[in-house]
């Protein structure tokens, strides 16, 4: 029992890593200004697959997936492309944390696709204490949601649901055996073939600052694609996904620090009840282990 416990500490530290790397993300997506959204998604996938095969060379992780998974990693890679795509047009046509807000569906949408697809056992308890995180990151972008243009928040819902089917595959391929690296390897390969037509014939010319902005967007990425991965395959989602919309909170003070956003009384509100639900997951996860051992 005790090495279930320590997983669950893991996963939830590598969560909560992965939810600071992504807002970083965001911030670095949007202060590079005017480029493509499929341009600005290449350089963020490009700089997690060089960090992946290095990473695969050095632990002499084979390039290769285990039998019957290669299904599994295709919907990963499609979903998770498509999740960045939608996310990163969200983030450059409204404000972050509206972006951040929609794009943390995607716990929610994990936890269920892992009890339809996985077939994870989940409580209410589970379910209200995800509802109420869910609820808290609507107190937050409420104010400023009114008005926001349908495209880009229809395209940030469909980006959350979409990262929440990709973090299922990745907890059922943590489970048969594949190694964190090597998911975010072809991942990051798939995402970068899928959208190399339109790097071609498309590119858009960029400035030096512009550069180093995405570059930087592609390092924090990458850095969040790790500890999301890892989050996943230690931990199944019921029990770390509420841990996700650390995020927002990233985002509101980080948002403070650059662009002097200075969150109301409702974002204050959202603030509290996220972390009162994670608090009470937290608190509840330990509880059933301790009363089962």
């Amino acid at each position: 029992m005790s090495a279930k416990i320590n997983k669950k500490y893991f996963g939830i530290i590598f969560i909560i890593l992965s939810a600071f790397c992504f807002a970083l993300m965001n911030v670095f997506v949007r202060l590079s200004g005017d480029i493509p959204t499929i341009q600005k998604s290449f350089f963020r996938n490009f700089v997690a697959l060089v960090f992946a095969f290095a990473v695969l060379k050095k632990n002499h992780i084979p390039l290769g997936w285990k039998k019957g998974n290669l299904k599994f990693h295709i919907i990963r890679a499609t979903c998770g492309t498509l999740g960045i795509l939608c996310n990163f047009y969200a983030v450059d046509h409204i404000p972050i944390s509206d972006a951040s807000m929609l794009n943390k569906l995607s716990p929610f949408f994990a936890l269920i696709f892992s009890f339809v697809f996985l077939r994870e056992r989940v409580n209410f308890i589970q379910i209200l204490l995800v509802a109420a995180a869910f609820i808290g990151s609507l107190f937050i972008i409420k104010p400023t949601f009114i008005g926001v243009e349908l495209l880009p928040a229809v395209l940030g819902f469909i980006g959350g649901m979409a990262a929440g089917a990709a973090y299922t595959a990745v907890r059922y391929l943590g489970q048969k055996g594949e190694k964190g690296p090597f998911i975010v390897f072809f991942f990051s390969s798939f995402s970068c073939i899928s959208v190399l037509p339109y790097i071609i014939f498309e590119f858009k010319p960029m400035s030096f600052i512009q550069v180093v902005f995405l570059l930087c967007a592609g390092l924090a990425a990458a850095g969040g694609q790790f500890s999301i991965t890892a989050a996943y395959c230690y931990s199944p989602a019921k029990e770390i996904s509420v841990y996700d919309y650390s995020q927002v909170i990233f985002a509101a003070i980080l948002g403070i620090i650059i662009f002097q956003q200075i969150p109301d009384a409702y974002s204050i509100i959202g603030y509290a009840v996220i972390i009162a639900s994670a608090v009470l997951m937290f608190l509840y996860g330990r509880f059933n282990c301790h009363s089962t051992n």
